[in-house]
């Protein structure tokens, strides 16, 4: 079996922290037990191009029970959990291709190395996977039969591939699945992302200006996590209805050249490039601190702040202090990547269940179907969206009532009215 990581003898370690994320994954525990009699999965070849945290282990695992051969490879170079790794391939014989803090040369030949396997489904974080399959290895082509795609940034590029006509196999958008993005996006997001930045800084919120770059399902749960402990948070937006949604969910809205001066902690989470700029970076007060929570490093315009910048230093785990030519002092979060799984672990095991099990079932969809799908960008099946929710609430001991044939039939028909 060849892989790639930092240190086998961190996987002791590495299982016990996936074996208690497991205990928080209920819907895939309950997966893993009916797929490993049925097999759906026998003779896939899945590579998953993810975080590799313990929740990504479970997933891989979860795979592998349901008959797939699955290897796992990191999607971003600061979010590896280098005990998990070792873990996922001593305890589960699976291989992972990943080292945290690896430089961009060394991150894409992690990506190739996994793709040596000739995937049949692959599951993506970012689309960086799915770029290198059209670009670098277009020998591996012909045997894919689908892939899905785990982020709104990915989705966004996958979107674009597919109206170029540039998109040469199907991908399931399991971002876009309600029973992901109403839960992972919002809530995962918004307490991940506060608890990397109080982890990184030390710092009380309560009392803080807050500005929130961006008013998605993302942003939402960074806002509403902000406001409740004690922040007062700005909102930048594009979108005039989610600016408008923003404003009448009590939040004040401005422009970011305005909100550059009031802020004293930024945070982008928007999956576009240069949301705050050079000029923006200029007006900014002394000690204000800088976080991103997009996808990639490329939100905040970090070359710009270089230019600016007279020294830069390193004066806590994860934080940098730029100081500019008047003596003031921006201080980044984890080089600008994702805050939350560059400070701290990332989102709970608990919202991860439902994101998994909508891929597990989304790889499922495809091993099945994926042969009769053309090459465009699909939403998730809305009976296993109905699916996932429906285990979750059950692994939660919660029971909702059912419709009743009357109700049903009026809900289908049009000729009863007042």
């Amino acid at each position: 079996m060849k892989y790639s990581i930092a240190d086998e003898s961190l996987a002791d370690t590495g299982k016990m922290r996936v074996d208690w994320a497991d205990r928080q994954m209920p819907v895939l525990q309950v997966l893993r037990e009916r797929l490993s009699k049925e097999r759906p999965l026998q003779g896939q070849r899945i590579v998953a191009c993810c975080h590799v945290t313990t929740e990504t282990a479970i997933l891989a695992r979860t795979l592998q029970a349901a008959g797939a051969e699955s290897v796992v490879c990191a999607s971003n170079p600061l979010s590896t959990q280098d005990d998990v790794a070792a873990s996922i391939v001593k305890h589960f014989g699976i291989p992972v291709f990943a080292k945290r803090g690896v430089g961009v040369d060394d991150y894409y030949a992690q990506i190739h190395g996994a793709l040596d396997v000739g995937p049949t489904i692959t599951i993506d974080d970012g689309a960086d996977l799915t770029n290198v399959l059209h670009n670098d290895r277009t020998e591996l082509l012909p045997d894919m039969i689908g892939g899905t795609e785990e982020t709104t940034t990915g989705c966004t590029r996958l979107r674009a591939m597919a109206a170029d006509g540039a998109l040469k196999f199907p991908i399931i958008a399991v971002n876009d699945a309600k029973s992901k993005q109403l839960f992972d996006n919002r809530y995962g997001t918004g307490q991940s992302t506060v608890d990397a930045i109080m982890r990184a800084t030390n710092i009380l919120l309560a009392g803080k200006a807050v500005v929130v770059c961006g008013y998605g399902w993302c942003a939402r749960g960074v806002s509403m996590r902000a406001r409740g402990l004690g922040a007062h948070v700005i909102i930048t937006e594009v979108d005039p209805l989610r600016a408008l949604e923003a404003a009448m969910d009590g939040y004040q809205v401005m422009p970011i050249a305005k909100a550059a001066e009031m802020g004293g902690i930024f945070v982008t989470v928007t999956g576009d490039i240069n949301v705050i700029r050079k000029e923006h970076f200029e007006l900014m007060r002394d000690g204000t601190i800088l976080a991103n929570s997009g996808h990639f490093n490329v939100e905040l315009d970090i070359p710009g702040l270089e230019e600016l910048s007279t020294s830069r230093r390193t004066v806590r785990p994860n934080v940098e202090e730029f100081t500019l030519r008047d003596g003031r002092r921006l201080l980044l979060l984890g080089e600008g990547r994702l805050v939350n799984l560059v400070a701290a672990e990332g989102h709970p095991a608990a919202v991860m269940d439902m994101s998994f099990a909508n891929q597990t079932l989304a790889c499922i969809h495809l091993a099945r179907n994926g042969n009769a799908l053309e090459p465009k960008v699909y939403d998730v099946p809305e009976e296993i969206d109905a699916e996932v929710a429906r285990l979750k609430l059950r692994s939660m001991d919660i029971e909702i009532d059912a419709l009743t044939q009357e109700q049903e039939k009026y809900l289908s028909s049009y000729d009863m009215g007042t």
